[in-house]
């Protein structure tokens, strides 16, 4: 028996070892001045919102609900409040200056550090949950376990790994010499070789799939508007992809590679700059994301020379990326559905919410751009059951901002306070 009690005291009391009894939920009552419902597009007053643990249990009129005795109350009175906000497209283990040859010194390892360092800035942003849509050597997949962990702060991530692409394609960076024999880690070309290879991206732990449906900007030797697979090989990576259970984004700058990729059976399209009427058309019929990512051009065109970009991926750039603001514009105005995207990377992380001003200017009002990263970004990634709105059951992430975002949405470039799963992460 004093054996028993022993091992019952040490199991206990001992502070390295409190494994015997799980820890109360704390209860937290937040007062909202303003309370943006994204689901209804409408903007509620004098509202709260009663969270236990990690997950809201009870959101209304803030007379019909009273906080429980010994509940946290935080008192956002004077503050817009609106679920915390997704990312559909981000890349946190890179960053600006890692583009050509200037990333060929760069290991894994230290890729995996500079996204421990911007996933805390992407969280502190406002964005409690982003898709990260390629990284090398899975460093994505081990950062997004390291944030789940709770070894460093950050966001929800729906991780791909890396890329899948062909051979000498916007996924398969050629500025090494020929004598390197490099190939990126998701390149293979034809059937079997890509359905291997999305078997593998899947079994390393990748929640989604992405692929580089067409060229790009940032990489040597291929055309934007240039196709990458052939209809065979597209088709049967979407296929072993939504047969693992995994989503499909499909990186499409060309009008062609949209249409491919939309035929094919993706969930998105990142980037869209030449889509043209027929892809448009397309996007609609199939319920296909348009997941735009256009600050960026904005902010490439004003410090490429800052960050010694290859003259050759400034050339391609001049000519993209005006033009996907006339094009998606166009995308806009025929109601393609949107989730929220960014490419942050190419310019500095935390600086996402600079992309709403942007898409408002282009055609979608406030509560569209908002929706686009709020329940639009949640039905994208399959999440609505956890994040993307404020209701009863969903986790506990919420974010305040000082203003009315409906009248200015660049207030939401300046998030004062962010809970993440019941969690104070910024409180300004």
């Amino acid at each position: 028996m004093h054996k028993v009690a022993a091992l019952f005291l040490m199991f206990t009391l001992a502070p390295g070892l409190l494994v015997a009894q799980s820890p109360a939920k704390e209860t937290v009552l937040i007062k909202a001045g303003r309370l943006v419902d994204v689901r209804s597009g409408r903007v509620l007053t004098d509202q709260a919102i009663l969270i236990e643990g990690d997950r809201i249990r009870q959101v209304g009129p803030a007379k019909s609900i009273q906080a429980p005795t010994g509940a946290l109350v935080i008192d956002l009175s004077n503050a817009t409040v609106l679920p915390g906000m997704i990312d559909c497209h981000t890349h946190l283990t890179g960053k600006p200056g890692h583009n050509g040859y200037e990333a060929l010194g760069i290991s894994i390892p230290r890729e995996a550090l500079y996204g421990a360092k911007n996933a805390k800035l992407t969280l502190e942003a406002g964005f409690t949950t982003v898709r990260n849509v390629g990284a090398n050597g899975y460093s994505d997949i081990a950062l997004r376990d390291a944030i789940n962990a709770g070894d460093v702060p950050g966001p929800r991530i729906d991780a791909s790994g890396p890329a899948i692409g062909v051979t000498g394609g916007h996924c398969d960076e050629s500025l090494l010499a020929p004598e390197f024999n490099h190939k990126a880690d998701g390149v293979a070309d034809g059937v079997p070789a890509l359905m291997s290879k999305t078997r593998e991206i899947a079994k390393y732990g990748a929640d989604c799939i992405k692929i580089c449906a067409s060229g790009g900007v940032l990489s040597k030797g291929d055309s934007p508007e240039a196709l990458q697979f052939s209809d065979e090989e597209i088709r049967a990576v979407v296929t072993e992809a939504h047969r693992l259970g995994r989503k499909v984004a499909a990186h499409a700058h060309g009008a062609a590679g949209i249409k491919q990729a939309v035929l094919a059976g993706v969930d998105s399209i990142e980037h869209a700059s030449f889509i043209d009427d027929e892809a448009i058309r397309l996007m609609k019929e199939k319920g296909v994301y348009l997941v735009p990512t256009i600050y960026l051009g904005d902010w490439f065109i004003e410090n490429y020379q800052r960050i010694r970009v290859p003259e050759f991926m400034v050339e391609k750039a001049k000519v993209v990326m005006p033009a996907a603001r006339r094009n998606i514009a166009r995308a806009f105005k025929a109601g393609v559905k949107v989730a929220f995207g960014t490419d942050a990377a190419v310019y500095p992380h935390g600086l996402n919410g600079r992309e709403f001003a942007v898409m408002v200017k282009l055609g979608l009002t406030p509560m569209q751009s908002i929706q686009a990263a709020t329940v639009n970004a949640a039905d994208l990634l399959g999440w609505s059951d956890r994040v993307g709105s404020i209701e009863a059951g969903r986790f506990a992430d919420i974010i305040a901002v000082n203003g009315d975002p409906i009248a200015d949405v660049t207030v939401l470039e300046h998030v004062a306070f962010v809970m993440k799963g019941g969690q104070v992460v910024v409180k300004r």
